[in-house]
């Protein structure tokens, strides 16, 4: 049985690592797990002992199949509880990151299936990222960032790339969530501010906001 750490750091793999498709850098796993690099090097050194990850110096670390699987399924654990935090326990989404990230770490598999089974096996988590089904796969949703969306067009928003709590606060401020449609009415060259329209209001956002928000046309 693996440790919360080992867990842990197989799911910052997958997720800096495209789902598990790429080598991730020990650096980068350190700026992820907010620890030293020589920690990461031991640690993804013990998980290669256990076949989990391909660990090359200089290359960094690859999860393997069976590493590819035990964080799919704490990645679905997670999200899974995230879904049923806000959908029967009155979460807000800015709430169910910290708890979901204990919850993730419960090992019965008839549980998770059950709750799965429970949430009507939702596709998405409420800040929009893909859960994976019990074999690990994915659902892909047609998406991009709020910063590429052209001047008189309009969206909805789908997902955030930034879920700390602070920037959902700031969405929930000004009532973005997802299924909000938004229109983009101008763009600023100087800044890249935009100004959009959302429940028929003009909104000014910066940058920052527009680089973390999803939306599809």
């Amino acid at each position: 049985m693996l440790s919360l750490a080992e867990e842990n750091y197989l799911k910052a793999i997958y997720h800096l690592g495209k789902f598990g498709t790429i080598s991730v850098s020990t650096n980068a796993i350190a700026e992820q797990m907010q620890t030293k690099a020589s920690s990461v090097t031991d640690m993804i050194k013990k998980l290669a002992e256990k076949d989990l990850v391909i660990y090359k110096r200089y290359q960094g670390a690859k999860l393997t199949s069976a590493g590819n699987k035990i964080a799919a399924s704490v990645v679905r654990k997670h999200r899974l509880w995230e879904v049923f935090l806000v959908e029967h326990l009155s979460f807000s989404w800015d709430e169910v990151h910290e708890v979901a990230e204990q919850l993730e770490h419960i090992k019965s598999e008839k549980l998770i299936n059950q709750l799965d089974a429970f949430l009507e096996f939702p596709t998405h988590d409420p800040h929009g990222d893909p859960i994976p089904d019990k074999n690990g796969q994915i659902q892909k949703t047609d998406k991009v960032l709020l910063s590429q969306i052209d001047e008189a067009e309009s969206c909805m928003c789908v997902g955030v790339k930034d879920s700390s709590s602070e920037f959902l606060k700031y969405l929930d401020k000004h009532k973005i969530a997802l299924g909000t449609e938004l229109k983009v009415l101008s763009k600023e060259s100087f800044d890249e501010s935009m100004i959009l329209e959302v429940h028929q209001k003009p909104l000014s956002i910066s940058k920052v906001v527009s680089n973390n928000l999803f939306v599809k046309k």
